[in-house]
């Protein structure tokens, strides 16, 4: 066992903390269709351009392109509009619906850089159960890798944030996880390439069964 899985399933960890699009969902089908015509627009060549969009909030993507006479607020208000309008592919990660429904609803939350009117339209279409707790974009000053969403996350759950894991899928996001101070699980099942991550990783939820202790910390282990 690596040092990386020792952390995850060699103790037990206070709460979960998921990224949505790519972690808990797949909705890279859409991501490509909008944000492909977006970047054929601009003259940016999609398959480079789409590369940089994961994880990160919409707003922060156009405005560190720095492109002369791109309005960054309206241009992510008008890609809102158009992700909003299709959901057509929007498939939940394999196993994570089994994976939500074993853990206690005072233990989990999701933390994405969408807008919480898009993330609830994506939820809705792949079958995500709303959390109790729930932290978007417009909760933050700064997106991701700002550790501040899971911080927020954490904070909203009434536990340390260094005693959560991180379900991540985007270079973004695991920096995020890792700057929080907890512990980092990748999912590989949205991206061709592997990341290269020191952390745990795997494709589906569908071996990783949920445990708790007697005083209702949760535990991981692998069938």
């Amino acid at each position: 066992m690596s040092a990386a899985d020792r952390k995850i399933f060699s103790r037990p960890h206070a709460a979960f903390l998921f990224d949505m699009d790519g972690t808990l969902l797949n909705s890279i089908a859409v991501v490509e269709r909008v944000w492909g015509a977006w970047a054929e627009r601009h003259g940016l060549e999609p398959e480079v351009f789409l590369k940089t969009v994961h994880g990160v909030r919409a707003v922060d993507t156009i405005r560190n392109l720095a492109l002369p006479g791109v309005d960054a607020e309206k241009e992510a208000d008008d890609l809102l509009q158009e992700e909003m309008e299709d959901v057509e592919g929007i498939i939940p990660i394999p196993g994570a619906l089994d994976f939500l429904a074993a853990l206690p609803e005072d233990r989990w939350a999701i933390v994405t850089s969408a807008p919480r009117d898009l993330a609830h339209r994506r939820m809705i279409a792949a079958g995500i159960p709303f959390p109790k707790v729930m932290v978007t974009g417009e909760d933050v000053s700064a997106g991701k890798p700002s550790p501040e969403c899971y911080l927020l996350g954490a904070e909203r759950l009434g536990v340390p944030a260094d005693q959560c894991v991180v379900f991540e899928d985007a270079v973004a996001g695991i920096l995020a996880g890792e700057a929080a101070g907890a512990e980092v699980v990748v999912i590989t099942t949205t991206h061709a390439s592997a990341h290269d991550t020191p952390h745990f990783s795997m494709d589906s939820y569908e071996a990783l069964p949920v445990g708790k202790t007697a005083e209702g910390l949760l535990t991981l282990s692998r069938r």
